[in-house]
This record gives C-alpha cells, sequence and structure tokens, in this order.
C-alpha cells in the first residue's frame, strides 16, 4: 500500500466500530524503517496519533484499530513526526536523491518497502534517518 492510499481513510474502532478520525499523515520509524504511528485529523476527543501496534488492519477503505483504550496507549513512546512525503534525500555521503513522492508499506507489519522519489526508487532497508530537512539514506554499493 502506499502512503498517498492511506490518507483519508476512516480510521475505525473493531470493537465497538466508533470513527477516530481521518489518516492524516503517517510518522515513520527510520531506525527501524517501519510506520510508528497513524496521524489523525478530526480526532474530536480522542489521541492525535495512534500508535501502530493498536492497528489491526490496513485496507482500501479504511483502518482498523484493535480499540479505542489499546489505541490510546504507548502515546509517550511515538518518535518525533517528521512528514516523509516532500522530504529532499540525502545519502549518507551527503549526495542528493531527489525528493519523496510516495512511499511503500506492509498494511500488516507497517515495514517500509520502498521510497518513491523524483530520481526513482529506494529500497526501505536504506533508510537510515528522517529529520526536519531530509530523509538520510544509505547509497547504493558501487
Amino acid at each position: 500500500m502506499l502512503f498517498s492510499q492511506a490518507f483519508g481513510l476512516p480510521v475505525i474502532t473493531a470493537d465497538d466500530a466508533t470513527s477516530m478520525g481521518k489518516v492524516a499523515d503517517l510518522t515513520v520509524d527510520a531506525q527501524d524503517a517501519t510506520v510508528a504511528a497513524v496521524r489523525l485529523s478530526g480526532a474530536a476527543g480522542h489521541a492525535e496519533a495512534l500508535a501502530w501496534s493498536a492497528v489491526e488492519s490496513v485496507g482500501p477503505d479504511a483502518v482498523i484499530v484493535r480499540s479505542r483504550v489499546m489505541a490510546e496507549q504507548g502515546q509517550d513512546r511515538l518518535p518525533a513526526h517528521h512528514r516523509v512525503l516532500g522530504s529532499r534525500v540525502l545519502t549518507e555521503h551527503g549526495v542528493e536523491h531527489g525528493t519523496v513522492r510516495d512511499v511503500a508499506f506492509d498494511p500488516v507489519s507497517g515495514r517500509v518497502l520502498t521510497l518513491y522519489t523524483a530520481l526513482g526508487e529506494i529500497a526501505g532497508t536504506r533508510l537510515m534517518g528522517l529529520g526536519s530537512y531530509a530523509a538520510v539514506v544509505r547509497a547504493e554499493p558501487v
């Protein structure tokens, strides 16, 4: 699944079918190359971010979280949020590799599979860091 496909999906609890808002963005933990959290919009009375561990499934029509209680736990352990889409991409040698246009991720595990940039695809396993200035990736072996 692509980040762009997840944006705007309703986030629904499995236990009582309550809407918690819509997906506004996804937070990436660059150290593990995984989605760490789902950022919400329209989350009146709910947390603004949900830990990925609370996500039961991500489908083409909705994100299902196990329960509201589980969804609102673990807020203090989330990594800082930096928007991936539109981020400049640099190798660890300081060579620019365009900007991130989209990200493919596994909707079950949250593993980042591919960064799609203006200059080509980058395997998610190459992701080293993500901050306000750029996403840093390992350079390809020569």
